[in-house]
């Protein structure tokens, strides 16, 4: 049979259909088998892939101890209360829930609830989602492309820095990135057979992306329905009918959970943190939704770039925004190793098939994977709100798919001379753009980078030539093309996952490469000193006493260093140094709090909780519902993870959040269900004269940027007033059953 001269021979194959036979056998041999038309190597090879990545992501998982002590505590509370469990509140006395919706947290807490907390409990689903994402990546790029092209795919989402970060941590972006890589495979099911299921089930995922992390699952949303209303394979009405059906199912697999917290009693659920009027639907459009985009975001720790952020000056804590935030020092180590080779691959694609038919699924799939990532990465350069670089794992899943797809359709291609130079070229652009990357950090493998650049050079003069070489010699070109784009990100990923992660920044990478540069644009974080440019900075580290990102290092690093990137511990994969991150020894998941130094916790990171003040907080503790309350969840998390007791966190995530009032808290108190009140923590414990205004005395102040509410404040003031200070080792409590 011919086929279409324009498309890969995957667009026109034939489906063959398995034979007959039992059903359990015959998913056996599917499973370990694939497609009946793959190469003996193909199934064998994804399993080798995906077991790979399960032992990498794996390694050393414990050095990171709870991860983000702010989401463990939920996940806790999750383990113990169905209530916290449902809501995704702090505390199992559900005072307050995290500033996200729950769903993320399910799995976590299922897991915690069968094996009990601990690290592993904590931070393995995380892990299995990776490794489904790269499955769903692969499967994917399989169905328009060759096996091979489907390895590439899941490869390059592998060993992307930060995926291997976050994979590997309990925040809500390693389920967002499944689910939106299930939304994307869904839609080219869709148009390859027209079937209604496919768009419900990308309408499903995207509903329950929501629930995940709100607003950011529908970034996504333009590319996949107009790719659909255009390529869909049946007639016009039908595939608005079609869209309407996805629509309902996005709706209700995201909005059932929605409509409950909205219409459940206020007085007898806990308080949506991160709002400041207790409503779901204002987190969800205000600071967790539009305000990321505008900067506009009440509540939050601080503006972002606003504005008139643009790249090449001004902007807030958060880095100034522009075309190029993706390439940028603190940014593209992180996830933009391939990123010039993608656009060159999609853009050759495109033209490929520009003469295809409109229902072509090859250029549909193009479409889909390419326009997510488009998309993605014009919201997250212009947005001018809270913006951390672990964020592009959002990109990850798009760009590997559009790299293996790109690069196995060139291949089938290279006897075209065209297709053979852009092929090199994508090389040569991933090779030098890896090149500048390893160069941002000198001293971490300096061979390796030159080791990229000649072998992308070699690999690209190879492939100029692969349509008149040998099969054999175009085979090695490939290869050596493919080690010299990978070997940046692999040694950034064995460095990812050779030390421990920890707080609310974590970076991926050896030690220095994510805080490198980030004063140099207006604001972030800055390696030797905190927050720089535009923003707020940490004298000598974070607030409270904690050291700053990357402290607190292993056998390799520079303890007690002010704002010094320290490095994992040793032992672990030969010669490749440990990455950043916030405090990289993590947590110790015995006590729950972070291995730093400091009595208090702050913004970024918890607290260390000393033996005394575990066994203080445990004194008659299952006579309270809250062992003990304190301004700011990170500062409580650490409390709750040590002690195992509720905690409750005044003021949310920061100590903005009007939550309990002083009313509440003096009742409260009166009906003796608080015993300590924690000086300290939260962005600055100090007494605020508004919601967000007020000096930034305390631990952790922070001049300028988001201080304590007057709620807050005001509980501060009326116990340091009332209540008999107790000060164990660093740490400071008020007991609220004794009076001054």
């Amino acid at each position: 049979m011919t086929t279409h001269p324009v498309l890969p021979a995957a667009e026109a194959a034939p489906r063959v259909r398995p034979s007959a036979g039992p059903a359990v056998p015959r998913l056996a041999r599917r499973l370990w088998r694939g497609r009946t038309e793959d190469p003996a190597w193909a199934r064998p090879a994804l399993l080798g892939l995906l077991a790979l990545t399960l032992a990498t992501y794996l390694y050393g998982l414990s050095a990171s101890g709870y991860a983000n002590s702010f989401y463990a505590a939920a996940v806790q509370a999750g383990g113990t209360s169905w209530k916290a469990f449902f809501f995704g509140s702090l505390d199992g006395g559900n005072a307050i829930t995290v500033d996200k919706p729950s769903a993320f947290l399910w799995p976590m807490e299922l897991a915690v609830r069968i094996f009990g907390l601990g690290s592993w409990s904590v931070l393995v689903p995380q892990v299995l989602m990776g490794v489904g994402t790269v499955a769903v990546v692969y499967a994917g790029v399989r169905r328009r492309s060759s096996p091979a092209a489907g390895l590439i795919a899941g490869a390059v989402l592998a060993l992307t820095p930060v995926a291997a970060l976050m994979f590997r941590f309990d925040n809500p972006d390693a389920m967002l990135a499944l689910l939106m890589a299930l939304a994307c495979y869904f839609t080219v099911r869709a148009v390859e057979d027209g079937r209604t299921r496919w768009l419900v089930g990308a309408g499903v995922a995207v509903g329950l992306a929501f629930l995940a992390k709100t607003l950011q699952a529908f970034v996504i949303l333009p590319p996949l329905a107009i790719v659909y209303a255009v390529c869909g394979p049946v007639r016009p009405l039908r595939r608005l009918a079609q869209l309407g059906w996805a629509t309902l199912a996005l709706l209700v697999s995201g909005g059932w959970w929605v409509a409950i917290v909205e219409l459940w009693p206020a007085d007898s659920r806990p308080y949506v943190g991160g709002s400041q009027h207790n409503s779901f639907l204002e987190l969800t459009f205000g600071y967790n939704g539009l305000g990321r985009i505008s900067g506009d975001e009440t509540g939050s720790v601080g503006g972002g770039g606003g504005p008139g952020g643009r790249s090449g000056g001004g902007g807030g804590m958060w880095g100034s925004t522009g075309w190029d935030r993706m390439f940028t020092s603190e940014v593209g180590g992180q996830v933009s190793w391939l990123l010039p080779a993608a656009l060159i691959l999609l853009v050759a694609a495109l033209w490929a098939t520009r003469k295809a038919r409109r229902a072509s699924v090859t250029r549909a799939s193009f479409l889909v994977w390419g326009g997510s990532l488009l998309i993605t990465m014009v919201v997250f350069s212009y947005m001018a709100g809270i913006f951390h670089s672990y964020y592009t794992i959002a990109l990850a899943p798009y760009l590997a798919a559009v790299t293996g797809m790109g690069a196995g359709l060139l291949w089938e291609r290279r006897r075209e001379l065209w297709a053979a130079l852009t092929l090199a070229a994508a090389v040569v652009a991933g090779g030098a753009w890896g090149y500048v990357l390893l160069n941002r950090t000198p001293s971490y493998l300096p061979w390796l980078r030159w080791l990229v650049l000649i072998g992308a050079l070699l690999a690209a003069f190879g492939l100029v030539f692969a349509g008149r070489l040998p099969r054999r010699a175009a085979l090695a070109a490939a290869l050596v093309g493919l080690l010299a784009g990978l070997g940046g990100p692999t040694a950034y990923t064995l460095s990812t996952v050779n030390s421990g992660h920890t707080g609310s920044l974590p970076t991926a990478g050896p030690a220095g490469a994510g805080m490198r540069g980030f004063g140099a644009r207006a604001g972030g974080f800055r390696a030797g000193g905190g927050f720089g440019g535009g923003g707020f900075r940490f004298p000598g580290g974070a607030p409270g006493g904690a050291q700053g990102p990357g402290q607190g290092s292993g056998t390799g690093g520079a303890p007690g260093a002010p704002g010094a990137p320290g490095q994992g511990s040793g032992g672990g994969f030969p010669g490749f140094p440990g990455g950043t991150g916030t405090g990289s020894r993590g947590e110790d998941p015995r006590t729950g709090g972070g291995v730093r130094g400091g009595g208090m916790g702050g913004l970024l990171n918890g607290a260390k909780v000393s033996a005394d003040a575990k066994k203080l907080l445990a004194r008659d503790a299952a006579k309270y519902t809250w062992v003990a309350a304190s301004i700011g969840s990170q500062n409580a998390a650490s409390y709750q993870l040590a002690t195992g007791r509720p905690v409750m966190a005044i003021g949310g995530f920061n100590g903005t959040d009007p939550s309990p009032t002083l009313a509440q808290f003096k009742t409260y108190v009166a009906e003796g269900r608080v015993h300590y009140f924690i000086a300290g923590g939260g962005m600055g414990m100090g007494r605020g004269t508004g919601r967000t205004g007020g000096s930034a005395e305390g631990a952790g102040g922070m001049p300028g940027a988001g201080r304590a509410s007057g709620t807050s404040s005001s509980i501060s003031t009326w116990v340091e007033a009332t209540f008999r200070k107790v000060t164990v080792g660093s740490a400071t409590f008020y007991d609220l059953t004794r009076k001054v």
